[in-house]
């Protein structure tokens, strides 16, 4: 398709100062990547730090022919479930309702509506069947739909497992928790979210993707396996509601985020219940809040989900500690772009250290035939005799420049870190093993270099 020719475009940036430089040019370099490599038509980020968003930029054509802006909306997806969540969490701080409530108080006619819980639909946690698992849009949905009528088909299903036992994903938990909100509030789902949580945090953007969305907004595509990219047809009206109704900028999904951070609609109680993973019934944590992953970024708490939508993929990750966030918004359903671009933002945002840097120190020196005995312990020393280090010199220093040093595993045996490197050259690979005291400066026990296949 011709539009998928066009120069990818950066129409809007937003550069105050930032407390921890980022490095925009690599985040645009690793987003016009991922939209070259994917072939998904466009993307719309945006990055918050200490609390503020400060950079926000799109990329590529929104529509065929129409450069991407950042004024377009995105359905979000099932990114709206931590939105209803808050809804319901709301209701609750208002003592309106209760986590532990059976949902059948609420919405009657449904399957042991009398043993599942609010708290349980809201974790993935209650055996209600999923209605939408499928990545694609079914037959059913070619015509409207309505949050009962969906009810009446999956929600009196047989539940898939007893009630707090597994975490399975279901959006019709999120169609009950929505009808839940109505019949508490007395308003509309949608005008509730917008009194009482979009309008707050001046999300002026986002609306019902059903019904609030216009030619200037970003377009749905999708793809046939490896084919040309595709315009997508929308789903009906109704089947999102809930579970994934809205839709807007990145930058309003970036204050939603602020929100989070600065923990402006709930009590602290309702904010951990959110942000506290549920367990299941034999112990085990279910690694999911109240409509969020709860996860953990090499240190750093992470709350985060993905939205998939007929034609769009979103993806959001909030680092409440450090008061970041990461919001990537694109106009496909495949491709996983998304995912790309947000994990460079965040490698911007918390660089990982580099795992190699004592074992790629220790193999230079072996190779040009130094040898620094304080490094090591005891046997360490005495493995390496004058021989064994002019075997080291003389059948490495040979082999040149190395073109890759990677680590493959880090474990501990017998009191040391056990860790294997692979090192790679044109026309060899090599394995490394380093066992050491544990700890930043512990002592080197063995490091012994192995041909590898």
């Amino acid at each position: 398709m011709r539009f998928l020719l066009l120069p990818l475009l950066a129409l809007f940036a937003v550069m105050p100062a930032l407390a921890k430089p980022l490095d925009t040019t690599a985040i645009d370099r690793a987003a016009i990547e991922a939209l070259k490599t994917t072939q998904v038509p466009a993307a719309s980020i945006a990055v918050v730090e200490d609390g503020r968003i400060v950079y926000s930029k799109a990329y590529g054509t929104q529509a065929p022919g129409e450069p991407a802006v950042m004024t377009a909306r995105y359905p979000i997806a099932s990114i709206s479930k931590q939105i209803t969540a808050t809804a319901i969490l709301m209701l609750a701080d208002e003592g309106k309702l209760k986590l532990s409530d059976p949902v059948g108080k609420y919405v009657p006619g449904l399957t042991d509506g009398n043993k599942v819980t609010i708290r349980q639909i809201l974790s993935h946690t209650s055996g209600y069947r999923d209605y939408w698992p499928q990545d694609f849009s079914f037959a059913a949905m070619e015509h409207p739909v309505t949050p009962r009528q969906i009810l009446d088909k999956w929600g009196k299903a047989p539940l898939d497992f007893a009630p707090g036992s597994q975490w399975q994903y279901s959006n019709t938990g999120y169609v009950i928790a929505g009808l839940i909100v109505e019949k508490v509030s007395g308003e509309p789902l949608m005008t509730f979210l917008e009194q009482r949580i979009l309008k707050p945090l001046h999300m002026t953007s986002a609306v019902d993707a059903d019904t609030g969305m216009t030619r200037a907004d970003a377009a749905p595509h999708m793809r046939y396996a490896l084919g040309p990219v595709r315009l997508e047809k929308p789903a009906a009206p109704g089947w999102l509601f809930a579970a994934g109704e809205l839709a807007m900028t990145a930058d309003d999904l970036a204050r939603w985020d602020i929100g989070m951070i600065d923990r402006k609609l709930l009590s602290p109680a309702s904010y951990k219940a959110q942000q506290t993973p549920v367990i299941l019934t034999d112990g085990e944590s279910s690694h999911y809040g109240l409509g969020l992953f709860i996860r953990d970024a090499n240190g750093h708490r992470e709350l985060e989900h993905g939205g998939e939508a007929v034609g769009f993929l979103s993806e959001n990750r909030i680092f409440p500690d450090d008061r970041d966030a990461i919001v990537v918004l694109v106009n496909a359903d495949f491709g996983d772009a998304q995912d790309a671009i947000a994990d460079a933002i965040q490698r911007q945002l918390f660089p990982e250290p580099d795992q190699t840097a004592r074992a790629k120190r220790v193999f230079d020196m072996l190779r040009s035939g130094r040898f620094d005995r304080s490094l090591f312990t005891v046997d360490g020393n005495y493995y390496f005799t004058p021989t064994a280090i002019a075997d080291y010199h003389e059948s490495l220093a040979k082999l040149g420049e190395p073109t890759g040093f990677t680590q493959r595993s880090n474990t501990l045996r017998g009191g040391f870190t056990s860790e294997v490197y692979r090192v790679t050259y044109p026309n060899r690979t090599l394995t490394v093993v380093l066992r050491a005291v544990p700890g930043e400066n512990g002592k080197i026990e063995q490091f012994t270099v192995y041909p590898a296949g």
